[in-house]
């Protein structure tokens, strides 16, 4: 899955109507209505959207018939293969009918293109672990996460080392668990914080 890294809009006219596709990140579902407020226009004639943000997704046709723009949209986004994103396309109405299949083909085309234009990153899946560190082996085991491309969230020092915080993609789990745990000799581990 990819993610923006920020927020980009598309701009195309399809036989007189104006179409402004706009696309942002949207970190948790509850913020969709605000973003959806923010990037509507008042007087334009539709504005459409769709976003999806882990396993949830909603999308409105906002007065066009039924299935011609929030689907394609959101079938954009999914098609794009994005994740924590919110697209409005906006539409001013040109004085000529596009039909259903050429509403459905504008509102999914110009979210397509607005996403494919959009600067992004691929969403890495990370797991938050602590666990305690020896000063002996701290400098050393920081190289191992850095390697791991890993990010360290917090350090709190203490007589015998550091009790670390980290962020950790979901694939180099085991290899800094046993990293921590051989040069310590079991001592210490990576346990899994549950962050609900």
């Amino acid at each position: 899955m990819r993610i923006l890294t920020a927020a980009h809009s598309y701009q195309e006219e399809i036989r007189k109507s104006r179409f402004l596709a706009q696309a942002v990140h949207l970190p948790a579902a509850e913020q969709a209505a605000d973003l959806i407020a923010q990037l509507s226009t008042a007087h334009a004639s539709h504005n459409c959207w769709a976003w999806r943000c882990t396993e949830q997704y909603r999308f409105s046709d906002d007065g066009e018939p039924g299935g011609t723009a929030g689907r394609p949209i959101l079938a954009a986004i999914e098609n794009q293969g994005f994740d924590q994103v919110l697209i409005v396309v906006t539409r001013w109405y040109g004085g000529i009918q596009l039909g259903t299949g050429g509403l459905a083909r504008a509102y999914g085309g110009c979210a397509t293109q607005v996403l494919q234009n959009a600067p992004s990153k691929i969403l890495v899946p990370r797991t938050t672990l602590a666990g305690h560190c020896p000063y002996t082996y701290l400098d050393v085991f920081k190289v191992r996460i850095a390697e791991a491309g890993a990010v360290l969230n917090s350090e709190e020092f203490d007589a015998e080392g550091a009790w670390l915080n980290l962020s950790v993609p979901d694939e180099e789990i085991a290899g800094l668990q046993d990293a921590l745990s051989q040069a310590t000799r079991g001592a210490s581990t990576l346990q899994e914080i549950d962050l609900a």
